[in-house]
């Protein structure tokens, strides 16, 4: 206590009464304390003193002594007297000053040290002791002549004491409001809303009014450490509109960012708070790690391996690890072994850098040279997006190019596999804008421009009935581009109007290999097939196109006719099978067994004329005959029929069965339309 006072402890004299004391310290002039003063026509009004005049201290230090040994006092001195605060609070420091002001790790939650305010002092000054004197407990208490105006005594009465009264004022204790008037404090329950403030709605309306960006940003920490991303993003925006130049803001914010997916913008914020703090090492150490993860390898080390402090272990062992298959990656590409260059690349990605734009775009370039198509159109769809730099001079390299521009010769490698000839023109001009020393870029675009015309040109003369010129056309377009499967069909086109079909049948087959889906491929090899009496091969195109394109007549007949040139060539009777006919009705056990014993799949509803369901799944059936020319549909009424119903040992109608050769494939009892189709459509091929 006497250092607090900043003297040694004085004595009193012998006579001298508690109350005495007591009296005098309450009369004594007291220098204003740094904190606002309270109202002292309180009876619980905490007499806090500095160092004064010897009296005044002696009065204080001895009144606090004696107190100290009352075992029930609810007002005592000591208790308040003992916590006057320093109003030169520090922080804890560490190498980097603003490491102290709150900002979020990279790898954990926000911390949340402030600056401590004085007005918070105030309430711990109280200490345990209750805040409302009652006036019913006994204690050990000044003379009633003395106590300051306005306080309550046991008779209930209000005695004026020497000091004139004060009207009743508000103040601020921490995080509430605080009246202090006769023998009363109040303090309104405080509490959390769902946004995680203290106060509830008032804690929202101080956020939006606060103009102190220190409270900004601790309230930002506490929705960053609950998962909130957004909310901590708008006040940090807030702190950062007050106070521009705080590296801290920045470096915040960017931890914002990051819980938002939102890297790019991650990027710039860290690089932010770098400029105006190039010292900030827990920012460099975050700024490589967002560019580990976005790729940018020798960027990234830079920020990672800051000079004169140690990295973290678990990034740069990450950061070696991309680095090796990156390397192994740009090796293989660039001899054009494929196979390496994906199982390279998908390495990287998965040792760390799995926000990367470009290895996911080398990744698509890959699977475009070795031919998987549909795998390449998913992974371009799945590509992360990015923001462009502001700078081509800041841009990163990748394989020799810019990185976006790199992103741009592959969408144009992209465009070309999907025939979208002057997509891919536009594309590679903006790689080339990008980018225009890059030799690679400079091929590719000269490519596209010969290849698109040498489309352009194989179209007209196909048009004009020139097919030998339109098939060298497109064999120019193919000498430049040689995994292009719409020159391909185009050039198999024209081979099948000059009679060439077994050429036909080749690039088709090539078209195909890159594109195994291709539908125009397909329909054009069948039918150069049928003109070669390859009915095997013509049938089974005629199948994958029938399960394709369910509803086109045109395949459906195609298919009809290459069956039963199949069926003729192999000695069966086809003089009963007739394109698009009506469902056979059989009554007899012998034809009913002689019709399930024909190649192909044959389809039998066992119906019943006074089934309702019956009456209403028929004409679906009568549908299904004619999209199906192939299969054989049947109908035995189990009424008429009911050998074969006994035979078949049918219970419920309507009943479908499925046979091949005379056997039983499948059979469905009430099915649904959808379900019988299905079922028709699978074992029908």
């Amino acid at each position: 206590m006497a250092s607090q006072l900043g003297r040694t402890k004085p004595e009193f004299a012998a006579g001298e009464s508690l109350s005495d004391r007591f009296k005098d310290a309450v009369n004594c002039d007291v220098n204003k304390p740094d904190f606002r003063e309270l109202d002292l026509g309180s009876p619980v009004s905490p007499l806090r003193t500095r160092t004064g005049g010897g009296a005044t201290a002696a009065a204080v230090s001895a009144t606090a002594t004696s107190s100290s040994s009352s075992s029930g006092s609810s007002g005592s001195v000591s208790g308040r007297t003992s916590a006057v605060p320093n109003s030169n609070l520090t922080r804890k420091s560490d190498s980097n000053p603003h490491s102290l002001s709150g900002e979020l790790s990279a790898d954990s939650s926000p911390l949340t040290s402030r600056n401590l305010k004085l007005d918070n002092s105030r309430s711990s000054s109280v200490g345990s002791h209750p805040l409302i004197y009652s006036g019913s407990a006994s204690v050990n208490s000044p003379a009633v002549n003395v106590l300051p105006a306005g306080n309550i005594c046991p008779s209930g009465r209000v005695l004026k004491g020497s000091i004139p009264s004060r009207t009743t004022k508000s103040d601020v204790l921490g995080s509430g409001s605080a009246n202090y008037g006769h023998g009363s404090i109040i303090r309104p329950k405080l509490g959390l809303d769902k946004g995680g403030m203290i106060g509830g709605e008032m804690g929202k309306k101080k956020a939006a009014c606060s103009s102190d960006p220190e409270e900004l940003k601790r309230m930002g920490n506490d929705h960053y450490k609950k998962g909130n991303f957004a909310e901590a993003l708008s006040l940090y925006d807030k702190a950062i509109a007050i106070s521009r130049d705080t590296a801290a803001y920045h470096f915040n914010r960017a931890a914002a960012l990051m819980g938002l997916r939102r890297l790019s913008e991650a990027v710039r914020e860290c690089e932010e708070a770098i400029r105006l703090d190039p010292g900030y090492v827990r920012a460099h150490h975050r700024l490589g790690s967002l560019l580990l993860s976005l790729g940018q390898i020798e960027t990234a080390r830079k920020h990672i391996c800051f000079a004169g402090h140690l990295p973290d272990p678990t990034e740069l062992q990450k950061l070696q690890s991309v680095e090796k298959h990156l390397s192994k990656c740009t090796d293989a590409r660039r001899v054009g072994d494929w196979k390496s260059t994906l199982r390279e690349v998908d390495a990287a990605i998965a040792a760390g850098a799995d926000a990367s734009p470009q290895l996911c775009a080398c990744r698509v370039e890959a699977l475009l040279k070795l031919h998987q198509l549909d795998d390449a159109f998913l992974a371009f769809s799945n590509i992360p997006k990015s923001s462009p730099p502001a700078s081509s001079h800041s841009q990163p390299k990748i394989f020799g190019m810019l990185f976006e521009a790199y992103l741009f010769f592959v969408t144009t490698q992209i465009e070309l596999a999907k025939g979208r000839f002057d997509s891919a023109l536009a594309s590679v001009e903006k790689a080339r804008q990008m980018d225009p020393q890059n030799v690679e870029i400079s091929i590719l675009q000269n490519n596209v421009r010969l290849v698109g015309r040498a489309r352009a040109r194989g179209n007209d003369l196909f048009k004009s009935e020139r097919f030998t010129e339109a098939c060298s056309a497109y064999g120019e377009g193919l000498k430049l581009d040689p995994s292009n499967s719409v020159l391909y069909c185009n050039r198999a086109a024209c081979w099948f109007k000059l009679g060439q079909w077994e050429r036909s049948v080749d690039d088709c087959n090539q078209a195909l290999h890159i594109k195994p889906n291709y539908i125009k491929a397909l329909l054009r090899r069948a039918a150069s097939n049928s003109k070669l009496e390859k009915w095997v091969e013509a049938v089974r195109d005629y199948e994958v196109l029938r399960m394709e394109l369910p509803d086109d007549a045109e395949v459906a007949e195609s298919l009809f006719h290459a069956q039963v040139e199949l069926k003729k060539s192999r000695g069966e009777d086809v003089n009963k099978m007739t394109f698009g006919g009506e469902v056979e009705s059989i009554s007899s056990l012998d034809e009913f067994r002689a019709a399930i014993s024909l190649p192909g799949a044959s389809v039998v509803h066992f119906k019943a004329c006074s089934s309702v369901e019956c009456k209403q799944i028929s004409p679906f059936v009568d549908m299904m005959c004619t999209r199906y020319p192939s299969i054989n549909f049947i109908k035995v009424d189990v009424d008429t029929g009911n050998a074969i119903a006994r035979a078949e040992n049918i219970q419920v109608a309507p009943t479908f069965k499925i046979y091949k050769k005379g056997i039983q494939l499948k059979e469905m009892i009430r099915p649904s339309p959808e379900s019988l189709e299905s079922s028709v459509r699978h074992y029908g091929v």
